[in-house]
């Protein structure tokens, strides 16, 4: 392994980089210290893992860019929906030990949700972003998404857009809630707690849903981008359609989005959209998924749930939410190719097609692909424009591809060889 700790200058000054990489990714390496010169790149971290065993683990910048506090191994970003992928993982474990049927009704476990209209919910319906609930209709109460016990009577209240499972539109921030319900009544813990004991502590990763006190201080500020020139669909519909599904998933959230830097929103657990990580971890929590569902001898789903993790659930030419072409497994995007879409709506994610995982809002992502064996996280604390992962994210995980030998096609997928 290559040991690392320079500075390179930016247009905001000096910053260093630290970590270490296997010289098989040096490529990796250089583009992310291209994110930082040419890229505006502000803190950051990128982690790949082959075979199970970390080859790139590399972080630098700073946390805070008023302070200009460094970024270490330590730091972590909200990284909005990557936090569904840890969330998906948790339904995947408890279905893979027999406790949970992803293909039974909700009612089964949440009889308060599965009722009337709802009744025909599947909690596979959940995890690919068909259930029908991708936003609540109703105003929803100031600081709402930090009162679990509100929001789940909010959500069994709910009005559906369309039948659960005859459309599919991303459930930005409702999923988690409908999720996380399910996890703490098949298990009696609380989503973030399951997370804790059975992912988290067993691999050691510093990945929260619900941060603890003593964490507090290695919490990177995030800073907001500035969307692009046109604006895509989803954020001209968020303005221009008050009642419609993208600005419902904006604008009535109880204010969290105004307040998801304050310290009741970081200790509260909300499994769409409130999870801090670091890269390592972000790519270490994948990492058994990368290598036939166990490592280090822990095991935590068998090829037959990888399966299900992996193969495409839904995909349509346009998801009711996000107004861009996307394709999900059971709980996970799939490799998206929008680049030939109109200016504005060519959010990409750019994988093989054996790969999954999670982009969040501003470009972090955390994905496993069991074909290269390899798992990869990014984070940062400047966003990148659009929803899905943002370009400096992106030339990390082509450079990795390149490392393992990989081609991408015309057509968006890397391929073997």
């Amino acid at each position: 392994m290559i040991e690392v700790e320079q500075d390179v200058q930016t247009p905001n000054g000096a910053v260093s980089i630290s970590g270490s990489y296997d010289s098989r990714f040096e490529g990796v390496f250089k583009e992310f210290e291209q994110n930082f010169i040419g890229r505006d790149e502000v803190g950051a971290g990128v982690s790949v893992t082959w075979e199970g065993k970390a080859l790139v683990d590399l972080w630098g910048g700073v946390a805070d860019a008023e302070s200009r506090k460094p970024w270490t191994d330590k730091t972590m970003p909200i990284v909005w929906s990557s936090t569904k992928g840890a969330t998906s993982i948790c339904l995947h474990i408890l279905a893979y030990r027999g406790l949970l049927d992803l293909d039974a009704p909700v009612s089964e476990y949440w009889p308060e949700y599965g009722v009337e209209d709802k009744a025909s919910t599947t909690v596979k319906m959940f995890l690919n972003h068909t259930a029908g609930l991708p936003a609540i209709k109703e105003p929803v109460p100031a600081k709402a998404f930090y009162d679990w016990p509100l929001m789940i009577k909010i959500l069994e209240d709910a009005e559906l857009w369309w039948a659960p499972g005859t459309a599919q539109g991303y459930h930005a921030l409702t999923k988690g809630f409908l999720c996380g319900e399910i996890v703490r009544r098949v298990t009696g813990q609380t989503i973030g707690q399951f997370l804790k004991k059975e992912i988290s502590e067993p691999l050691g990763l510093d990945f929260f849903i619900g941060l603890p006190d003593d964490r507090m201080e290695d919490v990177a500020t995030m800073i907001f981008p500035e969307q692009t020139d046109p604006p895509a669909d989803f954020f001209l519909s968020v303005e221009e359609n008050p009642d419609g599904i993208q600005s419902k998933v904006f604008t009535n959230d109880g204010g969290h989005m105004e307040e998801f830097q304050t310290t009741p929103a970081l200790k509260s657990e909300i499994p769409a959209g409130g999870g801090l990580a670091t890269a390592k971890s972000l790519a270490r929590i994948y990492s058994p998924f990368a290598c036939g569902g166990e490592i280090e001898g822990l095991r935590f789903v068998d090829r037959d749930h990888l399966d299900r993790m992996s193969a495409v659930s839904t995909a349509c030419g346009l998801d009711k939410s996000l107004l861009v072409p996307m394709r999900f497994s059971e709980g996970f995007s799939k490799t998206m190719d929008n680049r030939r879409g109109k200016p504005g709506n060519q959010d990409s994610i750019l994988m093989s097609e054996e790969a999954f995982g999670c982009p969040g809002f501003g470009g972090s992502i955390g994905l496993a692909d069991p074909g290269a064996k390899m798992s990869f996280g990014y984070c940062m604390n400047n966003m990148g424009p659009g929803t899905a992962l943002n370009p400096r994210g992106q030339s990390l995980l082509n450079q990795t591809y390149k490392s393992l030998g990989y081609r991408l096609t015309k057509f968006g997928r890397w391929y073997a060889g």
